[in-house]
């Protein structure tokens, strides 16, 4: 399989699903488009039909476009990996708060963009992007709390890969937050898939 993704600063959206391939241990090959230049379009266009990134080129040579259908696809290829939650209660909190992840948050997006070479406390602390960090807050505390962590669900899941681009919006903006997000985010960020990504960002310079 290859993944198309974008430059690993910035590009939230292909961090999820590589960050689902890296931490289940599938082999893939990684294209890397930076974006912002003349011919990025068009080399993307070559993979995606969307002219958007991620895209995952699956061993059957079929494209499959956005990271939520891109992980999706993996979780049907791998049935054997735990990407969701086994039990079905917990299956389906985990998509219904990824899909509010994949769908929602506009706010803390523009105000607090992905870049994670960024350091920046309480750059972009708009009244509106901080009722978004708050409901984040309260998402994550809430499935902590029910199933005893270390992350959302118990072991790392989709929901957590989904979440990830958030927990390097709070490393560089620092928005207030709850004692069992704050841990949480530092758990995150020290999995080692995800450690990785920041270490690919970091070399991007």
């Amino acid at each position: 399989m290859k993944l198309v993704i974008g430059d690993k600063n910035s590009s939230s959206w292909s961090m999820r699903p590589w960050l689902v391939l890296r931490h289940f241990d599938i082999p893939f090959e990684e294209v890397l488009i930076r974006l912002g230049q003349p011919d990025t379009k068009e080399t993307i266009r070559r993979y995606s039909p969307s002219c958007k990134v991620p895209c995952l080129i699956t061993d059957s040579g079929e494209a499959v476009w956005e990271s939520l259908a891109i992980i999706e696809t993996l979780a049907e290829c791998f049935p054997q990996l735990a990407m969701w939650p086994r039990d079905a209660a917990a299956r389906a909190r985990a998509r219904s708060i990824s899909a509010e992840m994949h769908g929602g948050f506009a706010d803390m997006r523009r105000d607090m963009p992905m870049d994670i070479r960024t350091i920046a406390p309480g750059s972009g602390a708009s009244p509106e992007a901080l009722e978004n960090v708050a409901r984040i807050d309260e998402i994550w505390r809430e499935c902590l709390a029910a199933h005893g962590g270390p992350f959302l669900f118990g072991e790392f899941s989709i929901a957590d890969a989904m979440f990830a681009p958030v927990a390097m919006r709070f490393n560089s903006y620092a928005p207030p937050l709850g004692d069992e997000a704050r841990a949480y985010v530092k758990r995150l960020t020290a999995l080692p898939a995800v450690a990785a990504w920041i270490e690919g960002a970091a070399r991007e310079r």
